[in-house]
């Protein structure tokens, strides 16, 4: 082949390579219209491909002004508005707003674009920049008027307690009602009625948590009020004591019930005197969740670890503690059973031996002597003493 045609072949391939690896901006995923109350939260979510990776950016309009997008940013509208974005193989952004009001309802749009000529003003966005857009409709959240906090006490325990819970105002007709605890529904409490009551006869700390009833309805969310009922914490499962051997890994745990969740602490208990456990040593662990908490010692030493430990829990309403003994062995204990019966043994052993020596000499038997006293022949006496008589006749 002609030089000459070898380096157009060539100069075509740099040229082509730019387009065969360029990938234009696609969306992955793109935002979702809503529909939201006052005071609520919601996310949009955008995620794009392309080669370069695609810039992002959000824009927002106004209900039936399509035509008037402005651009958001990050903590705008009294720092209630925030916006993510990470970049790498994919572009991807999240749009947050909070403490929703009704102006917040419009037109939201995720633009992406990789156009090396995308920030050009002489360019028009519409070809440069590509769009996916979501409609947030916020309405005004019913009222709902509820009963205050329940404290629960020793003292009233077995005292029935009601929570109450009416629908004043609404933008639609509700559609039914049912009550919650803790984010779960509570079975069998589904009624149409805009009065609802949820009852709980013998509350126990148990029965503390937050409680929510909620209101349905056909063409808006759901609107909910919360009460919540509190209670000391009562730790209904701990480790009563832990037996380890030294350089083995020990696990004490407490659990709870009582709301709010308590906050935890561990101490070791000398006495009258309590001291607080931290992880000066680096082998002291302790992880806390809501109404658990753990402590792990790993490397026990026999000289520093044995001993009471408490677990404290503690919430605005009180705090309850419980103790684990925790007792670190030897490495030698499995050998002492062992130990033990081979010194009794040889104490045996010695015993037999030294008794053995201590015998009297007269106890020894004479090889010389008759073992026992001789036997006479008396029938052969009297036979001979009869043969004489008869001889004298």
């Amino acid at each position: 082949m002609h030089p000459n045609a070898v380096l157009a072949v060539v100069l075509a391939g740099n040229l082509m390579l730019p387009f065969i690896t360029a990938q234009n901006a696609g969306f992955v995923k793109s935002p979702m219209s809503e529909t939201k109350l006052t005071g609520d939260t919601f996310e949009l979510y955008c995620d794009v491909v392309g080669n370069p990776t695609p810039e992002i950016q959000w824009w927002y309009a106004e209900i039936n002004r399509a035509d008037s997008f402005k651009q958001l940013w990050d903590g705008a509208r009294k720092r209630r508005v925030s916006i993510n974005t990470a970049y790498g193989a994919n572009g991807v952004s999240v749009l947050g707003i909070t403490r929703l009001t009704l102006e917040d309802s419009g037109t939201y749009e995720c633009r992406a674009s990789n156009d090396p000529k995308r920030n050009d003003l002489r360019q028009n966005p519409a070809i440069t920049w590509i769009r996916a857009q979501a409609t947030i409709s916020v309405l005004q959240k019913p009222k709902i008027s509820a009963s205050g906090p329940i404290i629960l006490s020793a003292d009233s325990s077995g005292t029935p307690v009601t929570l109450l819970c009416n629908l004043t105002t609404a933008h639609t007709p509700h559609k039914e009602s049912f009550w919650m605890k803790n984010g779960q529904e509570i079975p069998n409490t589904r009624t149409e009625h805009r009065n609802t009551a949820y009852r709980i006869n013998k509350p126990r700390a148990d029965d503390s948590g937050e409680y929510k009833c909620v209101y349905t309805f056909d063409y808006a969310p759901n609107a909910n009020s919360t009460i919540e009922v509190k209670a000391k914490p009562h730790i209904t499962g701990h480790k009563r004591s832990e037996n380890k051997n030294e350089g083995e890994n020990a696990m004490l745990y407490c659990k709870s019930v009582g709301y709010p969740h308590p906050t935890w602490t561990w101490h070791i208990v000398d006495g009258t005197s309590y001291k607080d456990i931290d992880n000066s040593t680096g082998r002291v662990f302790i992880t806390n969740r809501d109404n658990y908490t753990e402590l792990n010692i790993i490397n026990l030493e026999r000289e520093n670890d044995p001993g009471k430990y408490e677990c404290n829990a503690t919430n605005v309403i009180g705090t309850t503690a419980e103790i684990t003994i925790l007792r670190v062995r030897s490495n030698l204990a499995p050998l002492w059973p062992f130990l033990g019966v081979l010194a009794e043994i040889i104490i045996l052993v010695v015993i037999i031996v030294v008794y053995e020596k201590r015998k009297r000499p007269d106890d020894i038997i004479d090889d010389d002597e008759p073992v026992g006293p001789m036997k006479t022949n008396s029938t052969n006496n009297h036979k001979d003493k009869n043969i004489r008589q008869r001889n004298t006749k």
